[in-house]
């Protein structure tokens, strides 16, 4: 059954194809329900981060098609972008590309630690829903497996680099002053979190914290001395912000032009960084036209990722070579699946033989026939029954010239050719 990886990522798709086919973590049950109805459709799990979505699925001949079909028709835009967006690996490939996902090797951040975590969250997902099996089973936890081996063999986890790192790397670039200034965060998830741990680490002067549920808001601000409130308090709190760093999951933009206008004139349009790294966007693009805002979104991000890569790279080598190995096992173990129920089948078959053999033999001993006799029928009737069906099916592949099956019976039963024993 093949085994396929199907999907667009940051290296693939800008931002603005990416929001397009990424799914909220309460769609998601539905999406993977109405994935695994679609025909040929096996198994399947979905892992949609800011930087990537991705099919995970195992599926028959026609399967494939109709992933892609459903994805064509998610209401995307611009079809003809997202044909030349995605990619798609299949069985040993696939397997690679899952481990280097989760080992953070085919991140924006090189060995970001957050992408495991989020891996793990869509294979609990397609658990719930229902819609993985031994197949997806093995290659999520061979991933998850081979991501902890490089976390304790490299040192690629070493020294912070992440989304969030560099969007306050780059608000210290800016503010030279961080004490005597203000961010607001917007959102509570693990990238804000994150932020809001490096601004503090940073000596940020004041820190407002919004989100949907206001107590989550303070929960995390507290933390760090900061302030939360709820989103739709944003508005008077805006012209505070010196920084802002946005990443919901809202479907729609949060901030728009009219509200930064009204900010601006309060704070006298003093200068504003804006970070928003959420996918979709949650800062409208247009609010880039105002003179004193700098903003930056996910994509921008990534020159100030670079810069901060360098005492991975050896170790990222390292990994892969781990990766390469490990991912062989794991193919070669998927591929051994589809063996399975053949192997089940042929134990089943060969024991029911041998069980009516055995009966056959009790009731002769019971007879009164001698046991060396009963002995010799029971070794004559069950290698017999054993080896009737092959036998014929060898007879009709000689018939019928079908070399590839005497190929592949001859390797299955280790039988050499008359003539090679005759050399």
């Amino acid at each position: 059954m093949p085994l396929i990886a199907l999907g667009i990522n940051h290296n693939t798709a800008p931002v603005e194809v990416r929001e397009q086919l990424s799914f909220d973590p309460g769609e998601l049950g539905s999406v993977l329900t109405a994935l695994s109805a679609l025909p040929g459709v096996q198994e399947v799990a979905v892992l949609s981060t800011c930087n990537r979505t991705e099919i995970y699925s195992s599926l028959d001949e026609h399967g494939s098609d109709a992933l892609l079909a459903w994805l064509r028709e998610r209401g995307v835009r611009d079809p003809e972008r997202l044909n030349q967006a995605l990619y798609q690996y299949q069985d040993a490939d696939a397997v690679r590309h899952a481990m280097r996902v989760a080992c953070g090797l085919d991140s924006m951040v090189l060995g970001e630690p957050q992408i495991l975590g989020q891996m793990k969250q869509a294979y609990e997902a397609a658990q719930a829903a229902g819609t993985i099996q031994r197949g997806l089973h093995q290659l999520f936890q061979g991933s998850f497996s081979v991501a902890k081996q490089v976390r304790t063999d490299t040192g690629i986890g070493h020294n912070p680099v992440s989304v969030a790192y560099a969007a306050v790397d780059l608000a210290r670039q800016i503010f030279a002053d961080f004490d005597r200034h203000t961010a607001l965060l917007l959102g509570a998830g693990e990238t804000i979190e994150l932020a809001a741990r490096h601004l503090a680490q940073r000596g940020i002067g004041r820190m407002i914290v919004a989100n949907r549920s206001p107590e989550r808001a303070r929960d995390l601000a507290a933390e760090h001395g900061g302030y939360g409130i709820a989103l739709n308090e944003i508005q008077h709190h805006l012209a505070e912000a010196d920084i802002v760093i946005a990443s919901t999951g809202s479907r729609e933009p949060i901030l728009t032009l009219p509200m930064m206008k009204a900010a601006f004139r309060k704070r006298r349009h003093k200068p504003v960084l804006m970070v928003d790294i959420a996918v979709p966007r949650d800062i409208a693009p247009e609010v880039s036209q105002l003179a004193d805002v700098f903003l930056y979104t996910i994509d921008d991000l990534q020159e100030t990722i670079r810069e901060n890569l360098a005492s991975r790279e050896q170790a990222a080598a390292r990994a892969l070579e781990i990766v390469e190995a490990r991912s062989r096992q794991v193919a070669a173990t998927l591929a051994g699946l589809d063996a399975v129920p053949a192997i089940r089948q042929l134990r089943e078959d060969a024991f029911a033989q041998r069980d009516r053999s055995l009966r056959q033999a009790r009731r002769m001993l019971a007879a009164g026939r001698s046991p060396e006799e009963v002995a010799e029928h029971l070794a004559h009737t069950l290698t017999n029954r054993l080896i009737h069906h092959p036998t014929v099916q060898l007879r009709e592949a000689g018939e019928q010239g079908d070399e590839p099956l005497l190929k592949a019976a001859r390797a299955i039963f280790g039988v050499d050719d008359v003539e090679k024993k005759k050399q």
